[in-house]
């Protein structure tokens, strides 16, 4: 089975989601209780020369999705803009596939 583009920079075959940069990092779900673990990787790519971090994809890459894509990312965005300083610019851009929200 050929690999489905689904932008620029990643695809995804079999459900894994195979990221075409150097520099990314998976999360299965956000933590809203340790904020710390993502806001890191996030701090990290500000810092150096960007990066891209998937919500909704375990370790394996493995898509499992997001229960609730839109509160997460209200979530995600006003938690870097209160714990984070300076507020690094960050693009959230929403991704279906195979039913699930990543």
């Amino acid at each position: 089975m050929p690999l489905a583009p689904i932008t620029g920079f990643m695809q995804i075959h079999d459900n894994i989601l195979i990221a075409e940069c150097s520099f990314y990092d998976f999360k299965e779900k956000i933590e809203r209780k340790k904020v710390k673990s993502w806001l890191k990787s996030i701090s990290a790519f500000a810092n150096t020369n960007g990066g891209s971090l998937f919500y909704g994809v375990n370790n394996n890459g493995e898509i499992v999705g997001l229960e609730n894509p839109q509160s997460d990312a209200e979530f995600i965005s006003e938690t870097i803009k209160t714990r984070l300083d300076p507020v690094p610019e960050i693009q959230l851009t929403p991704i279906e596939h195979g039913g699930r929200s990543v």
